[in-house]
C-alpha cells in the first residue's frame, strides 16, 4: 500500500512561523507534523510514501530523506516548485509513483488524528468505492454531501453554494471533509482534469458518470488541523494529552 502526504501548502496563516519553516515541518512535542503522519499511515501498512512540495520545497525534500533513512520506508518527493497544483492536480502529478495492486491514502499534513485507518481500509474494500473520504460533523463552512446510502452526491462552498453532481438529493448529510482519503487505483486513470485543480472536481464528475465515492463516518475519533495559530496551540495540547 502506498500513500501520499500533501506537504506542499504555504501555510500563510500560520505566518511568522511559516516564514521559514514549511507547514508540515512545524513540530508538536517535537515532532514534525509530516512525520507523525508517516509514522500513523506506516502503522496501517504503506509501505511507501509520496511527499508533494511546494513552499520551501528543498527543506520538505532534504527533510523526506531523512525520513527514509530514519523510518526505513521509501520516501519520494513530487516537487510542485512553479505551480501549487491543489490536491486534483497532486495526485495527477505523483500518479506515475501512486500506481499499483491496492487503494493508496491521500492524507494532508497538517492534519492530525487518531483516526482508527485500518477501520476505513476494510470500510473502502468492503463497499468496492472508487474512493472513500473520512467525514465527520463539525462546524465548517465547506462540506461534501452524501445521499442517505453514504455515496457523495455534492458539495456545499459554504453561502448556499452548492454543486450537485446529479442533481439535488433530498436529505443529504452535510459533512465536512477530514483531508483523508483512500482512493482505488482505478482513479488514476480516470483523471482528465489537468493543471492546477481540486479533486472534488474530478469526484463531482465521477459521481455524476455512477461511480461510487462513499463517506466514512470519523466523528468518534479526535480530529485536529494546524491551519492557524489557535487550531496549532488547541492540537498540539490535545495531542500532548492523549494522541
Amino acid at each position: 500500500m502506498k500513500g501520499l502526504i500533501l506537504a506542499a501548502g504555504t501555510g500563510t496563516r500560520l505566518k511568522p512561523l511559516t516564514d521559514t519553516t514549511p507547514k508540515a515541518l512545524i513540530s508538536i512535542g517535537g515532532v514534525p507534523v509530516l512525520e507523525r503522519v508517516l509514522i500513523r499511515l506506516k502503522a496501517a501498512g504503506v509501505k511507501s510514501f509520496v511527499v508533494n512540495a511546494h513552499h520551501h520545497a528543498q527543506k520538505v525534500a532534504d527533510f523526506c530523506a531523512d525520513l527514509a533513512r530514519r523510518h526505513g520506508v521509501p520516501v519520494s518527493v513530487s516537487r510542485e516548485d512553479d505551480l501549487l497544483l491543489d490536491t486534483g492536480g497532486a495526485i495527477k502529478k505523483a500518479s506515475a509513483l501512486l500506481k499499483g495492486r491496492e487503494p493508496f491514502f491521500v492524507h494532508n499534513a497538517d492534519v492530525l488524528t487518531d483516526l482508527d485507518l485500518r477501520a476505513l481500509i476494510n470500510a473502502h474494500r468492503d463497499s468496492g468505492a472508487l474512493a472513500t473520504l473520512s467525514v465527520r460533523e463539525r462546524d465548517s463552512a465547506r462540506a461534501y454531501l452524501f445521499d442517505q446510502k453514504g455515496r457523495f452526491a455534492g458539495h456545499d462552498r459554504g453561502e448556499g453554494n452548492i454543486t450537485w453532481a446529479k442533481g439535488q438529493v433530498s436529505n443529504a448529510s452535510r459533512l465536512p471533509f477530514d483531508g483523508i482519503h483512500l482512493i482505488s487505483p482505478e482513479l488514476l486513470d480516470k483523471i482528465t482534469e489537468s493543471g492546477v485543480f481540486s479533486v472534488t472536481k474530478t469526484y463531482l464528475r465521477l459521481a455524476a458518470a455512477n461511480s461510487d465515492i462513499r463517506a466514512f463516518r470519523s466523528d468518534k475519533w479526535a480530529w485536529h488541523d494546524i491551519g492557524t495559530v489557535e487550531k496549532l496551540a488547541a492540537a498540539e495540547a490535545s495531542i500532548l494529552g492523549r494522541m
